[in-house]
């Protein structure tokens, strides 16, 4: 097989398997997708991965998520949003969607009508930093590479709020996250405008009580929230939390030590950790 051919039966292979994820109700097994495209999941993994970018486990959550948010602006329900965006039954989809759009949907629907959120980006030593806060505290501290990013994902978080650029003022309060994230130890004396569902924020106070330069686990936090048998459910948590480090996810490890999961990168992960130790 010439190298022509070869790129030309990967890139229909993946088409083929980005059409599988976005017509099947649960997302596809790696395995089956790997078996329809002739490859083992290995490979499989690998080609999708270069071709598109991400795994395929990230390309259908991503994909389902913007079905979600799609239905949620246009139908004047969540139930009828959950049948347009292919879920057969509200069960499933209440089981993922805080963790699609990091809110309750109720909450993702409202879109922070007749809010006023100020915000302002800045940069630290893990990149840029935006920074928002509503009339109660702050709503969002969100770490990334890309400061547009950053503004669409708090847009998206918002889509009915009105949004007013940082004064002086509230760069003073931008400047004190900044030396809170880059000393973490130091503490943060501001009020905090936590959204989420009634499990999230059970999960959030647990992780707000891990003491700085100490780590947890998923299992320990579903033990600590009477929730033993919800590992996945608090990992899910930690994932959909859009205070960082005032809320500190990047506290929780695997029960083994190791790093597992961080919504703004594990090279962040491991440099909050690495500064409160």
């Amino acid at each position: 097989m010439t190298a022509a051919s070869k790129i030309s039966k990967h890139a229909a292979a993946v088409t083929a398997a980005c059409q599988s994820i976005e017509n099947s109700e649960e997302t596809p097994l790696l395995a089956g997708l790997a078996a329809a495209a002739g490859m083992s999941p290995f490979h499989f993994h690998r080609v999708f991965k270069k071709s598109i970018g991400v795994t395929p486990k990230q390309f259908a959550v991503a994909r389902r998520a913007e079905r979600v948010r799609e239905s949620l602006g246009k139908h004047a329900t969540v139930t009828e949003a959950i049948y347009d965006a292919g879920y057969q039954s509200n069960s499933r989809f209440y089981e993922k969607s805080s963790e699609m759009l990091g809110m309750a949907p109720q909450t993702f629907r409202s879109g922070g009508k007749g809010e006023i959120i100020r915000f302002a980006i800045g940069e630290c030593s893990l990149g840029s930093i935006l920074v928002a806060s509503s009339e109660i505290g702050i709503c969002c501290i969100t770490l990334g590479d890309d400061p547009e990013f950053l503004l669409a994902d708090l847009q998206n978080r918002f889509r009915k709020a009105e949004f007013i650029g940082g004064d002086r003022d509230f760069e003073k309060l931008v400047a004190k996250v900044v030396g809170f994230v880059e000393a973490p130890k130091l503490g943060l004396d501001h009020p905090l405008d936590v959204r989420g569902t009634a499990f999230q924020q059970r999960v959030w106070r647990a992780l707000q009580e891990i003491p700085t330069g100490t780590t947890s686990s998923y299992s320990r936090i579903a033990e600590k929230i009477g929730k033993p048998k919800s590992v996945r459910a608090v990992a899910g948590a930690c994932g959909a939390n859009s205070i960082a480090v005032a809320i500190p996810c990047h506290r929780v490890v695997r029960s083994d030590g190791h790093l597992s999961g961080y919504r703004w990168g594990l090279d962040r992960k491991s440099a909050l950790l690495a500064r409160e130790a």
